[in-house]
């Protein structure tokens, strides 16, 4: 069974007024569009063509949610439970009434993500920088108090990330993160070498977020910037945060978010810090090959899997196992069951293919995202 599924944009403040239109053919929106969501996510399950929402169809038993992602400016930082920590703080927080805003845990699900940039160029922070790393760039910012307080905190023994992290989001460290905030917007207009790219970066995002101690956070985090096909995996307990740019994100069926920055929403730093992987290094980006017309992202999930499928004159048979989407992303995409039932795909929708599909048939020029649930055991 094939249904062809839609959704309203989402108005979050920090999306985008032509990221999603232009991808779509159509004029700038008067309101911000930040997410589109295909799935049965009972906060927003998608429409489907005729009448209804998936989650009817489904029972809200899917286990990724897909999206587009349109961000004109920065997301929260952030970071998502391991499977058993959400557990216990669902279990932990049932007394609490789902509005309650101390509440952390929203349901008891793991939120590993991918993201796969769409925009030529698509801004992320994405994990945290080895200590030596981060102190070799603070050096670019000159002698300020707050500079130097921060290179302390960083120099001291023990989980030093973890500790400068709280320090920086306590509240009392207010005058040296407008410091160092002040010495990132000098540095900004100035070649600083490696590291130039990097400030400039964290610049805007302090223009977004003035006098926010995230920006501070954002100084310890890898700066990465992917190219269209790229994707960037973010496994639980990473510290993240995407800064501009559309991509294609999927993730586990989950709604679990601890903040740490550049928001104004309530951000409970022990917890945060709790569930906090301060592992240090690189986050690989997946780069899709020179050739072929199917891309594969291979994630350590069983949640999701996702792949690109670049569609020219030759139909492409794509096998599938378990309920499966279809994302048109450029051009002209039409999906195929076995039994020939057949749909177009506007850029912008999906189709969903029920879980008795063994295999669709995409035809037509243009590109499409294919999600699926996942093979591969954490």
């Amino acid at each position: 069974m094939l249904l062809s599924l839609s959704n309203a944009p989402r108005d979050y403040a920090w999306g985008s007024l032509t990221l999603l239109a232009d991808l779509e053919g159509r004029g700038p929106s008067t309101a911000p569009e930040a997410e589109v969501w295909f799935g049965d996510h009972p906060g927003d399950p998608a429409d489907v063509e005729g009448g209804g929402t998936l989650d009817e169809v489904t029972g809200g038993s899917l286990p990724y949610l897909l999206k587009l992602l349109a961000a004109a400016s920065p997301l929260s930082i952030q970071v998502h439970p391991t499977l058993e920590q959400a557990r216990e703080g669902w279990a932990r927080e049932a007394g609490l009434d789902p509005a309650d805003p101390a509440r952390n845990y929203r349901d008891d699900n793991h939120k590993p993500e991918l993201i796969v940039a769409l925009s030529d160029r698509f801004e992320s922070l994405s994990g945290l920088r080895p200590v030596p790393d981060t102190l070799r760039l603070l050096q670019t910012l000159g002698e300020g108090e707050g500079v130097a307080a921060l290179a302390a905190r960083l120099g001291a023994a023990g989980d030093a990330l973890r500790d400068t992290i709280g320090w920086l989001l306590s509240g009392e460290a207010q005058a040296e993160v407008d410091q160092v905030i002040a010495s990132v917007l000098r540095a900004a207009r100035t070649d600083v070498g490696e590291w130039t790219t990097t400030i400039r970066g964290v610049a805007s995002i302090a223009e977004a977020y003035p006098g926010d101690p995230g920006v501070a956070v954002a100084l310890l985090m890898n700066h990465v910037v992917l190219r269209r096909g790229e994707g960037i995996f973010l496994r639980a307990g990473l510290l993240h945060a995407y800064v501009s740019g559309l991509g294609v994100e999927i993730m586990a069926a989950s709604d679990n978010v601890l903040r740490g920055g550049l928001t104004p929403k309530r951000i409970d730093v022990p917890e945060l810090l709790s569930i906090l992987d301060t592992t240090a290094g690189e986050v690989p980006v997946l780069r899709p090959a020179d050739d072929g017309v199917v891309t594969t992202y291979p994630v350590p999930v069983v949640d999701f899997a996702l792949g690109r499928v670049t569609l020219g004159s030759t139909d492409v048979v794509v096998p599938v196992a378990g309920p499966t989407m279809v994302l048109a992303t450029a051009g002209d995409v039409r999906v195929s069951g076995a039994d020939g039932e057949a749909r177009q795909v506007r850029v912008g929708s999906a189709v969903f293919a029920s879980a008795d599909e063994t295999s669709l048939t995409l035809s037509g020029a243009g590109e499409a995202f294919v999600a699926s649930p996942g093979s591969v055991r954490a």
